[in-house]
């Protein structure tokens, strides 16, 4: 069975305090905020299957 995705709505907030600015290299600083990319697109699936499941509940 196919499954079309209609519409994606991406919504992301970045946020750096001044501290974080000031220390280290930028790269470690983002690395380190950042979720894995692996659990990020999990999430991404888990959150699809779930709106698919409350759709053919209806």
């Amino acid at each position: 069975m196919a499954i079309e995705i209609r519409e994606l709505n991406i919504r992301v907030s970045v946020t750096r305090n001044e501290q974080e600015q000031e220390s280290g290299p930028a790269a470690e600083t983002v690395q380190s905020g950042m979720p894995d990319k692996d659990e990020l697109i999990a999430e991404c699936v888990e959150q699809v299957m779930e709106l698919i499941r409350l759709r053919n509940e209806r």
